[in-house]
Formats: structure tokens, C-alpha cells, sequence
């Protein structure tokens, strides 16, 4: 998740204004800072380079102290989680499961989103895989050696066939991988597992009114300043500077997928998000983002629906309780689940 530019979102960046959430990014340089607020609160923002991308939070305490102290734990947290889920770490439990095919005395949080990447694949009727590692890379090496990237021959159809989550066996304190060559990338899930945990240090150590921004993935607790809800706004992925949508949220999380940051080839057929049907990157929308209870959810789902037609994922989400979706489609349509807009 750290260096390697095909990982999802990596370019995204955090936008760290007051009660504002920008759901796909916006450049920020690392900063610290707290500021007295209208009566006894301080806001206070940090942001750090992590998970190839700003991360910043925004804690609203009437201690200063308790807040930044809050604050570094969270960011600590990240880190010691990143040392399970990156897979361009040599040392990490995922480069270890991708290159030797399984790890054994998995770590409990690895175990945790691999189970939950496996129910997403089977609830999102196998849209969601994170055994597409093989295609990401081969598209990756392809374009770094300037090659033409093509949907056909032997090397595309044998990486093909290596995408198959029924083929990830989850027992006790082992994670298997049944295909030779087979690997999986979680940066469709992980980072938003690692953004709730952050989220949960920094209640438990009585930060109960925060916001998180990692490069579009936003998890908000709780008030800012006035009594009001944090204030989060949809990203143009046209990039003319206007938001489709702004929304107002408490308690919950949002995460958006889109294929405009990230491209393999010139034509910008080919990006970071592929179908694990037809190693294609979708391009019948230009964005979608997703509402749920927490990031990992939120983050899975996104994802899931782009690889989706628009109509299927809405009506995908539409069967889901609690669960919203707000997509911009290649026309510049913009396409809403039955209760966006209400229910957030």
C-alpha cells in the first residue's frame, strides 16, 4: 500500500479544512495544528504520509492535551497495521501469503479482513475479489516497459485464471492459497479496516468527536464545533472543481472508487480496478461513492459497484438496509440509491 503507484486511490489526498471530508481527495502538505473554538473546545488536526496517502484527523475536545495525545496513539495504530497489510513490505504477513502461497500463525487482523473479503466476494455475487493482484501487476509491468496492454494471449489468459477467491482457504491461524502463482491485494478493504481501527483508538482514549480522511476513505464520529455534523463533500472525478453532492454525517463512514486517478495506458482503458470476470477496468462509471456503518464496508462496497454496471449497483445496494450510494456515471449522470441524501 505504500509505493506502489497502481494501489487504489494511492494518489488521493486528504483535505483537512474544518468539518470538511472531501470523499475523493485534495492536496494537502503534512501539517499539525490546534485552534481555540468558540467556547472551551479546540479543534485539533493532524495529517501524516501513510498508506501512500495524507491521512488526517480532526479531533473536537475541550482538552488539547487529551486530544493530540489521542491523536498520536491513532496514527501509531496505522502504522503498526500497516506492517500486516502491505504487500510491497518483504516482511509483511501478505508478502509472506503471496510469495510462499500461505502463512501460518496468521495475525488475527489479517485473518479478520481476509474473512471479510471472502463474504464480500459472495454478497457482491464475486464482483469483489482481491485475487485480481496478478492482473494489477501485470498491467503494471507491461506499462512501466511501455508495452501495449491487450485483453488476450496466453500471459493475459494464465493471469486470468489465477483470479478465483473460492480458491483462499481460511482455517485457524492459516490462510492458504490453492493456485501456484495466485496472490491478493487488500487495498480494497484494508485501508478501510485500518482507518476504523484508528477511528476506535481514538474513542477509546475519549476522542469521541473526530473525523478521518485517508485519500477519500472518511470515517466521522460524533459532533464538530456548534453541536453540528461533519460536513462531507463528493469529488468531481471530472475535475472541474465542482462537488456533485455534499452530505452531512455523525456516526458512519464513506468511500469512493473511481478509475480517473490511477491509468495503465494513454487511451485510460486500462486502471486499478479491474473486473475479476474479464481483467477489464470498468469505465461505465466515473465514480462511486458509498455510505455504510464503517469504512471497511463502505470501502469493499465502492468498490464492488464499479465493477458493477450503475444499474446493477445501485439496485445492489438498494437490497442492502443502512447502506447508500451516489454514482457518477461516464455520461456525467449522476445516479442515487432509493435514500441517499435521507438516511445519512
Amino acid at each position: 500500500m505504500e509505493k506502489n503507484k497502481a494501489s487504489r486511490r494511492e494518489f488521493l489526498q486528504a483535505c483537512g479544512v474544518l468539518g470538511l471530508g472531501l470523499a475523493a481527495g485534495g492536496a494537502l502538505p503534512l501539517a499539525a495544528e490546534a485552534a481555540k473554538l468558540n467556547g472551551s473546545a479546540y479543534k485539533v488536526s493532524g495529517t501524516r504520509l501513510l498508506m501512500g496517502t495524507f491521512v488526517t484527523m480532526t479531533v473536537i475536545h475541550e482538552s488539547r492535551t487529551l486530544a493530540e495525545e489521542a491523536q498520536g496513539r491513532a496514527f501509531e495504530e496505522i502504522k503498526r497495521l500497516c506492517g500486516v497489510f502491505n504487500r510491497y513490505d518483504a516482511a509483511t504477513p501478505v508478502s509472506v501469503l503471496n510469495r510462499d502461497g500461505r502463512v501460518m500463525g496468521a495475525p488475527p487482523e489479517l485473518a479478520e479482513v481476509m474473512g471479510r473479503a471472502l463474504r464480500f466476494h459472495s454478497l457482491s455475487d464475486q464482483a469483489f475479489d482481491v485475487t485480481v493482484a496478478p492482473l494489477v501487476d501485470l498491467f503494471q509491468k507491461k506499462s512501466k516497459a511501455g508495452e501495449k496492454l491487450k485483453l488476450s494471449g496466453k500471459e493475459f489468459e494464465s493471469v486470468l485464471r489465477l483470479v478465483d477467491s473460492k480458491a483462499v482457504e481460511l482455517t485457524p491461524g492459516k490462510i492458504s492459497l490453492r493456485k501456484p502463482g495466485m496472490r491478493v491485494t487488500l487495498d480494497g478493504i484494508a485501508k478501510g479496516y485500518i482507518v476504523d481501527r484508528a477511528s476506535d483508538v481514538l474513542f477509546r482514549h475519549g476522542a469521541a468527536n473526530h473525523l478521518i480522511n485517508a485519500g477519500g476513505d472518511i470515517r466521522t464520529r460524533g459532533e464538530r464545533s456548534g453541536h453540528r455534523p461533519w460536513t462531507v463533500a463528493i469529488e468531481d472525478p471530472a475535475k472541474r472543481g465542482d462537488y456533485p453532492d455534499v452530505i452531512s454525517m455523525r456516526d458512519g463512514a464513506i468511500a469512493t472508487s473511481g478509475g480517473y486517478e490511477v491509468y495503465f495506458d494513454r487511451e485510460k482503458m486500462f486502471h486499478h480496478v479491474v473486473s475479476p470476470a474479464t481483467g477489464r477496468s470498468p469505465i461505465r462509471a466515473a465514480g462511486v461513492s458509498v455510505v455504510a456503518p464503517n469504512v471497511m464496508e463502505a470501502d469493499a462496497l465502492s468498490t464492488s459497484v464499479f465493477v458493477m454496471s450503475p444499474k446493477q449497483g445501485i439496485a445492489f445496494i438498494n437490497s442492502l438496509p443502512g447502506r447508500e450510494c451516489f454514482i457518477v456515471a461516464d455520461t456525467g449522470a449522476q445516479i442515487k440509491s432509493r435514500n441517499w441524501g435521507r438516511s445519512l
